[in-house]
Order: C-alpha cells, then structure tokens, then sequence
C-alpha cells in the first residue's frame, strides 16, 4: 500500500491520524525536556554509558505516561504501540512520527537527531557490549548466561569445579556470608585451574554480605535422644534401632547410618563382647534392654527391640561393670507459632525461647528471640509489617520499645510454623537507616577487590550506597573490578533509576534481581510485576541482569524439577544471566538450564516473540 493512497482508504481517517501525530509529538517534546533537565545527572556518567544514560532518562519520560489508549489506537493502524521502544526510545518514537506524518501527507518537521538518541541496531548492540564486558563471552547457541553460586565443598573437590565449568556454568559465585577467606582463596584457585585445563573463561563474582537482618539463637533443647525401632503400619517391630557405642576420647563416627550414636568411656568399650546384654533405665524411668551386635575397633554396635530415651550421665548395666554415657550436643530448637501468638523481638542477642504456657495451655510468657542489627529498633514503628524466614511467617509490630518489639503474628501455615535461629528478618514498610556495607564487608573488600571479576553489592538502596562502594574500591587501588546491584528491598527497587545513575559512572555495571527478599518485601503478588518494571528499566540502561533466587531449586536440592520451575527458568531467558543456587545436584541443574535457554533463544528476545518455522504450523493436512 502506498502512501499517497492512503487517504482514499476508509480505516485511515485523516483527523485520527492527526491527533496521533500531534499526540506523539508532544511525547516526544516531553522526553526531550525531561532529559534537558537532568543534564546534570550525565555529566559524571562513564563515557561508555553515556548515550545509555540519555536513553534511560528519555525511557522513564516516556513511561510517565499512560500509554494504553495511545498503544490501542496504533495497533488498529499497524504501526508500533511502542511496547519495544526499552532499548532505543527516541528511534522508536521518530519512526512511528514518520510513519503518521506521510500518512497525513505533511512534512515531519519535529522529528531531528536529538541528544543521546541510539538507533534501533546501537540500542541493541549496546547491551551486548555491556553484557560481554560483564559476564564474558557468551556459551556457543546460547547467548544468555549461567551463573552458579558455589557450594563450600568446592573448596576441597576440584572435579566440581570443573564439571561445572565443562557443563555450561559462565560465572562462579562467591558468597561472603558463607565460609572464609582461606575456603574462597581454594575456590578461586580450584576455578582458575578449571579454565586453564579446559580452555574456558569463567567470571569470579564474589557477593558482599551486607547488613542482613536474622534470628539470633535460640536455647537449645535438653541433650536427649530419642531412639526408636521402625515399625510397620499396626505398629509391630520390622527393624531394631541401631546404636552406635564409640569411645568418648575419640568420638568416633558411626561407619554406617544409625538411630543414635552414644559417647562412652573408651576403657569400658573395650570390656564389652558380641552378644552382650546391656541394661538401661531410660529418661522416663522405663527399663530397657540393649544387645551388642558388633564390635570393632573403633566403637560397638547394639540395637533396642524397644523405644529409649537417652540422656547424658544416664548408666549402662553390664555384668563387668557399669558405662555411663557421656556428653552429646543438645537438639536445635524452634519457637513454634501460630496465627495471634505474640513473639518479643530484643535488641540483643541474649538466647530466645518457646513461650511458657500453664497447664491449661494459656500463655504465661510469650515466646521471644534476639535480632542480629539491634539499630533497626530506632527506625521502625507501630502498625509496620514484619517478616521472618522468607516470608513463612508475618505479623505487625504492636509496640516498639528501646530494647524490644512486640509483635503480634498474622501469617503463619495453618497448622502453625517454626522460627528457628538464624533466619532472614524484613521489614519491608520501615524506613531503615542502614549502610550497605557493613564492618565485615569493608574487611573482606580487600580480598574481594583483588581478586574478583565482578562485585555484588548486596541490599543497595540508593545512589549513596553505590558510590561508597566506587569510593572503597578505588581507595584499595585494585583492578575495578565489575558492580552488580542487587535489588533486594522495596527501598532499592524504588530508587533504581538513581542507583543506575551512580552506577553507570563505573567502567562496568549490572544488576541482580534478588527476588528472595524482594518478594517478602514488596508481596508475593507483586513480584511478577516487580521483575518486569526492572528488566525494562534495565534495558533501558543497556545494562545486564542477572535473574535470580530458586531457579530449579527443587532440581539442584532434590534432583526433580517441578513443572512451575521450568516454565519460570524460560522466562529468565528475558534477562542477560540466570543463577543457579547451591545443591547435591547442582551439575544436573546446570545441564537443564543449558539446554532450556538454548531452545528458549529461538523464540525469544527480551519482549520480542521470535517468529521462527514452527512445526506445528505444517501438522495440518489438506
């Protein structure tokens, strides 16, 4: 269809395609004077990223508006409804201007080279530029990349590294909340040796903790084991429970699995034959009897016909004399909670406790547990929400006094949940004042800094924080290495344009989408949306993402798949990286993900469906 016959054609009416012209240009004058303003903002930006910065201040002048019933009304024409203008926002909108205006058969006067403007091929090739310069060179057919957070084990099994290596992984990550720098060091060295010996480039990202906000400890449960025979279903003995005696001095692990394993003392161990009988009165005061099965050098096997409860101190009976038990770790215990319970959060560390109940079951003391960063007592208030162990367990806070915050629970499992110690707190409706890098952090920036290709700054929220980072590592005068931006609160989600800002200022940058705590902290229900706003803002920067937390999880952990977890590593193709977390079968996981981001590369690009033959297109006959 030509365009100087367009007038003679009934779905092109000349006053509509007018007030589309019109419309759009006024967009367009809008996204220009946005930027003009801002010009200030781009002056410290790296040279490498600076048409990437105009593009992204030109991207969120146009998200600004509400686009809807300006994108319907183009589509009815077949032209673009602007939904893949992300990468090259000022090309986008002059193309579809052009269009209108010989349409309407008038000179597009408003349409000139503005500033910053990236082409639709430059918007293109400025995210795999940034995205090479980040993560390396891409996997053959594959050019999204995988990421694997390395298991401590690593440290002391080089063939794991390097399988993972052969396997497809792209970057090896770090994380410093976890082991030391002498464990890290025999990660690095295992890593660096793999791509020597296979010829592959490998990514080092090595992850800040940051200011994490756990459980403190809890007061364990008395040292009592409790050993039982297996039964079947009308409760007769199938199997006895086996008992691992070894030597107190020695501590001697059981050679095979067992029910329960006893210290004793190593000189009374040795008077003990096959066939012995040994007596016991058990915590409960209930009398039973052990029978030696096996003895070795290192410890006695015995099993019970019958269930015991083992204490230390407790005394076995035998006819050469009696063997005490000795000391055993005590049990970990949780608090256990349900809907309208009350837990008293303190400001120290002090052990927590189960709440005391009467015994008509009323509570008498609620249940209570420490916080590792106390300052967040300063920052929170009355009526804010409050999150434990990744969003298991939800309450509000009812009081907030200098050393203790009660809380009042609203979310918990409906048989009633467990908090444990050392789990994740958020507190995603308080405004908290804390630094992202913390005293460890600043300790372990050295190591970091002089030996990773990429640095991952965790619980960033906000410009400032980003550039104490820039500022620390240039102040250890190391190699600059990469920044990535983990977005992990409501707070760094809110402040991601500023942040991409200060971090564009760095030779080379990306971003993470923690969606761990981000979900807890900005809903359940809004963390599809959430990850989307930041893969398009993100795109707008040219900037990489790397898509991460559970990925295959239940694969890497378990060794099966669930059917939801494929579909969600599919759409992780729409970011530049997926990450894998640790797990026994984390090289299965690796192989898995590696062949679903090579099929998904054939039908899609970011937003854009790949339109490629389909099969299922020639099933129909004629």
């Amino acid at each position: 269809m030509k365009f100087d016959s367009c007038q003679n054609d009934t779905r092109f009416n000349a006053a509509e395609i007018d007030a589309l012209r019109d419309e759009l240009i006024s967009i367009r004058d809008d996204v220009l004077a946005y930027a003009a303003k801002r010009q200030s903002l781009l002056q410290p930006v790296h040279p490498r990223y600076q048409d990437s910065a105009h593009n992204l201040l030109h991207y969120l002048a146009l998200r600004r508006h509400d686009l809807r019933p300006l994108q319907l009304r183009l589509a009815a024409l077949g032209l673009s409804s602007l939904g893949r203008a992300e990468s090259h926002v000022l090309a986008t909108l002059d193309a579809v201007l052009e269009v209108l205006c010989r349409l309407s058969q008038r000179q597009n006067s408003s349409v000139t080279q503005g500033s910053g403007q990236v082409d639709f091929v430059r918007g293109q090739q400025l995210l795999v530029e940034h995205t090479d310069q980040l993560l390396g060179s891409p996997a053959r057919e594959r050019s999204v990349r995988i990421m694997v957070t390395m298991p401590g084990e690593a440290a002391d099994d080089y063939t794991l590294v390097r399988n993972l290596v052969s396997c497809g992984m792209d970057c090896a990550r770090i994380n410093c909340a976890h082991d030391d720098l002498g464990t890290w060091q025999r990660v690095i060295d295992h890593l660096r040796r793999a791509e020597a010996e296979l010829g592959r480039s490998c990514r080092l990202v090595m992850d800040l903790a940051g200011p994490k906000l756990r459980t403190g400890p809890i007061v364990p449960r008395p040292a009592v084991e409790h050993v039982r025979p297996r039964r079947d279903r009308y409760g007769r003995v199938v199997a006895s429970a086996r008992i691992w005696l070894s030597a107190k001095e020695l501590a001697q692990a059981a050679p095979s699995p067992a029910d329960a394993t006893l210290p004793v003392p190593g000189e009374w161990l040795q008077r003990l034959h096959h066939g012995d009988r040994l007596h016991i009165t058990d915590a409960r005061g209930a009398r039973r009897k052990l029978k030696i099965v096996d003895v070795t050098a290192v410890g006695c096997w015995a099993e019970a016909k019958k269930s015991l409860y083992v204490t230390p101190g407790l005394v076995l009976q035998h006819r050469h004399g009696n063997g005490k038990v000795g000391d055993f770790p005590p049990s970990e215990n949780a608090i256990e909670l349900v809907i309208g319970d009350h837990l008293v959060l303190t400001r120290d560390l002090a052990p927590g406790r189960p709440a005391t109940t009467d015994r008509s079951g009323q509570v008498l003391t609620s249940a209570m547990i420490g916080c590792t960063i106390g300052e967040v007592f300063d920052d929170v208030r009355p009526n804010e929400s409050i999150w434990f162990d990744d969003g298991k367990i939800g309450g509000v806070i009812e009081r907030v006094e200098h050393d203790r915050l009660l809380i009042r629970i609203t979310q918990a499992s409906p048989d009633g949940a467990k908090l444990r110690a050392d789990r994740g707190i958020n507190l995603p409706q308080s405004r908290l004042r804390l630094p992202a890098l913390t005293a460890d952090d600043l300790t372990d920036l050295s190591f970091v800094a002089e030996h990773a290709d990429v640095v991952e700054l965790s619980f960033a929220g906000g410009a400032a924080d980003v550039e104490q980072l820039e500022e620390e590592l240039r102040r250890r005068d190391s190699r600059l290495p990469a920044i990535v931006l983990k977005i992990e609160t409501r707070r760094g989600f809110e402040k991601l344009p500023e942040m991409l800002l200060a971090a564009m200022r760095w030779p080379c940058c990306g971003v993470m989408i923690a969606r761990g705590d981000l979900a807890v902290e900005c809903g359940f229900e809004r963390l599809a949306e959430v990850q989307e706003e930041i893969l398009w803002i993100c795109e707008a920067a040219h900037v990489p993402v790397i898509w991460a937390t559970q990925v295959l999880e239940t694969l890497a952990k378990q060794g099966m798949p669930s059917r939801a977890e494929i579909t969600d590593a599919a759409m992780g193709h729409r970011a530049e990286c997926v990450m894998l977390n640790k797990g026994r079968h984390v090289l299965a996981a690796v192989q898995v993900l590696d062949d679903i981001l090579r099929r998904m590369q054939a039908h899609q690009d970011k937003k854009r469906t790949m339109l490629r033959e389909l099969r299922l297109a020639h099933a129909l006959q004629a």
